[in-house]
């Protein structure tokens, strides 16, 4: 009788449950929505997600309120999300090549990338981060600038954000391909790095266009190619590294949108919707545009596409990761 009563209490508790997560799905969203964007203001990351929220917050009639939480290559920020209650109240909008991917190569993370988010939606892909320089750098193109680096081993600084940022990465992987080699200088955000860059106080960054461009086009700092197959429609002048002496070598970030696991599934639709209603605004696609980003085709905006694209991303970079010997510190 005991365990009979303890399993129609177990029942009832579980039906509870459940009434109560379909109940919070159907009002969401009921109040602000917080989205943890794990770097500093000013950095890609926070100018897309800063883009995306003004229409989404207008399709879901609450605030958007961006939080940002930098450190540790975004694993402090990511952290909080994965700990946050499963409500739809707490997101994770991150390039998530870096946090979703690279950082479980090389740091003993709290969490699981994979176990502990469940995907929203890909936002964006860089089309290819740019190679920039500070004005004072001799070379003019890119034959010119690895033969400079080359000609003096460790002279030269490059601007990232911290072990496994995707500036980071290109950075080591480059100086494999070409022989030449670098000092790394750490900061809390891409815009601070590329402010340095502007200043002269750094030389080199592998950045987004969304940050670089406006500096390129204002002749502050520059650029040396896209590392994609093709050029920047809003840059044309800007060789690809296969036209600039760089064949193959093609990096680019992606954005994406994460909830805490167990967020139940009509709250992740109703966050989903949003970011596809969201990606076909016509102002918001021209400003994506502008800064040199992709938006994703309409049939790859989906929760499935994205866990899919994360595990391939890992299947193709933790080895190349590993074999580099690239770790956190």
């Amino acid at each position: 009788m005991k365990r009979r009563k303890f399993l129609q209490l177990a029942a009832a508790a579980a039906a509870s449950s459940a009434i109560s997560q379909t109940a919070n799905a159907l009002n969401y969203p009921s109040r602000p929505v917080t989205v943890v964007v794990p770097t500093g203001a000013g950095g890609p990351q926070d100018v897309i997600a800063r883009v995306v929220r003004e229409h989404m917050r207008d399709w879901f009639g609450q605030p958007l309120i961006i939080e940002n939480v930098p450190g540790a290559n975004g694993s402090i920020g990511i952290g909080r999300v994965a700990r946050a209650k499963p409500d739809g109240y707490t997101l994770a909008f991150s390039v998530s090549s870096a946090t979703h991917v690279f950082n479980a190569a090389m740091y003993v993370l709290p969490y699981d990338v994979i176990e502990d988010f469940a995907p929203v939606a890909m936002i964006t892909r860089d089309t290819g981060q740019l190679i920039i320089a500070t004005k004072a750098m001799p070379a003019d193109n890119l034959k010119e600038l690895i033969a400079w680096l080359r000609a003096n081993p460790g002279k030269a600084t490059l601007g990232h954000t911290g072990p496994g940022s995707p500036a980071h990465v290109s950075g080591a992987l480059f100086q494999r391909l070409t022989g030449t080699s670098f000092r790394d200088v750490t900061y809390r955000n891409a815009g601070q790095a590329i402010q340095d860059v502007i200043g002269g106080h750094i030389d080199l960054m592998f950045t987004s266009p969304s940050i670089a461009l406006g500096p390129v086009q204002a002749g502050s700092i520059k650029a040396y190619a896209v590392l994609a197959q093709e050029r920047l429609t809003a840059a044309p002048a800007i060789p690809t590294g296969d036209e600039a002496g760089l064949p193959g070598f093609y990096t680019a970030g992606w954005h994406a949108f994460w909830a805490p696991k167990n967020t139940a599934k009509d709250v992740i639709a109703k966050l989903n919707a949003a970011v596809v209603a969201t990606l076909a605004d016509i102002a918001v696609g021209k400003r994506l545009t502008e800064l040199g980003l992709q938006i994703v085709p309409r049939e790859q905006q989906t929760p499935e596409t994205l866990a899919a694209f994360q595990k391939a991303e890992i299947e193709r970079w933790w080895p190349i990761i590993k074999e580099a010997g690239i770790k956190g510190e």
